[in-house]
């Protein structure tokens, strides 16, 4: 996607340089443009938790990055099965980061200890690195049908789509997965509306989503989280589209804390809720959504704010100083609540049948 007119991507090897990974530090963005390397596994773990880079594909990516980066320090099976350890810690709830650890440990092991496993280790990362940007297109061009068929009913009148957090190319490698089939659509000419929620605490919709739509030059409006409902009532939303940390095999989707009170309010008001999300979001292993580890971030997040202040980014005291906070980072919605789910290998019901039908391995 574009930034500052220019194609980029969320992570990549330096040129000339392979040891040293790239990733936009999203904890400065819109206000700074900061490229941070990572030149080890505790580089790469702490970027993974300490948020520089976020959302459940990127999580993933990041991860196997950081297993490239441990094969350098060392190929010993046991230094390796302990920076997957590690990295295994920093987010409980994105299942990407578990799909990509075990995969990588077990491509990195089938060879033997020295420089075969370092190269694998980096074919592995940038294998995976061009399959979630495959992943990506294909959930947009899978999603395009719903904002074309929207927008032949409205006419010359915007689709407006209402959508939370940040599931842009971001949060993934390229295109994104709620906003791929935005992207597509502005690429095919339809007039386009985004709303967009500030996603508190970290306010990812407001910072890194309205970024997005902007460089890639999509109409949008940045609104508070509770705003979701009335527009539905005004009949201001056609189409509510989210992204997903974990999906159990039977449709119930983890995503960022307050999704759940947006498919409520879609429900009620008879507004389409599509989750947008790579097969490696999906956990086959778990079958219901109460089984998804949910996780708790500092209670920091909540009782302070980041913003501009006109030369540097300022953090401000929101509440009480001794007022205690809660910070669920998650909250998950049935499957009942979800009209589709957009993948890569098509659009399926949230259930199980519908997820086996398009994934029949997983049976």
């Amino acid at each position: 996607m574009l930034l500052h007119g220019k194609p980029h991507r969320s992570i990549w090897t330096e040129p000339g340089d392979p040891a040293r990974v790239c990733i936009i530090d999203q904890r400065v963005l819109p206000f700074e443009l900061a490229v941070e390397t990572l030149t080890n596994v505790e580089s790469a773990t702490r970027a993974i938790a300490d948020m520089h880079v976020r959302g459940a594909p990127l999580i993933g990516v990041a991860a196997a990055y950081g297993m490239y980066l441990a094969a350098l320090e060392s190929t010993r099976e046991d230094f390796l099965r302990a920076a997957a350890a590690r990295l295994k810690q920093t987010r409980p709830t994105a299942v990407d980061l578990f799909h990509a650890l075990t995969l990588c440990l077990k491509s990195i092991l089938k060879m033997p200890e020295g420089p075969g496993r370092v190269r694998v280790a980096l074919e592995t990362a940038d294998r995976m690195a061009e399959e979630s940007v495959q992943h990506c297109r294909q959930i947009g061009e899978h999603g395009l049908p719903l904002i074309e068929n929207i927008g032949k009913q409205k006419g010359s009148l915007p689709v407006n789509i209402l959508t939370h957090c940040n599931a842009g190319w971001l949060a993934c490698i390229d295109y994104g997965t709620a906003t791929s089939p935005i992207y597509l659509a502005h690429e095919a000419g339809i007039p386009l509306h985004v709303w967009v929620d500030e996603t508190r605490p970290r306010n990812q919709g407001a910072r890194l989503t309205a970024f997005e739509l902007g460089q890639q030059g999509i109409p949008h409006s940045v609104i508070a989280d509770n705003t979701g409902g009335h527009l539905m009532q005004q009949g201001l939303v056609d189409l509510v589209l989210v992204g997903s940390d974990r999906t159990t095999r039977n449709g119930d989707v983890a995503n960022k804390i307050g999704t759940y009170l947006k498919a409520l309010a879609a429900a009620d008001n008879g507004t389409p809720f599509y989750v947008a999300l790579p097969s490696t979001s999906i956990d086959p292993s778990l079958r219901h959504g109460r089984d998804i580890p949910i996780e708790q971030r500092d209670p920091d997040e909540v009782r302070y704010a980041e913003g501009w202040d006109g030369s540097k980014i300022q953090k401000v005291l929101m509440t009480p100083a001794d007022s205690p906070a809660v910070n669920y980072a998650f909250d998950v919605t049935p499957a009942r609540l979800v009209t589709g789910l957009i993948t890569e290998r098509g659009i399926c019901q949230a259930s199980e049948a519908g997820i086996l039908g398009l994934f029949p391995e997983w049976r």
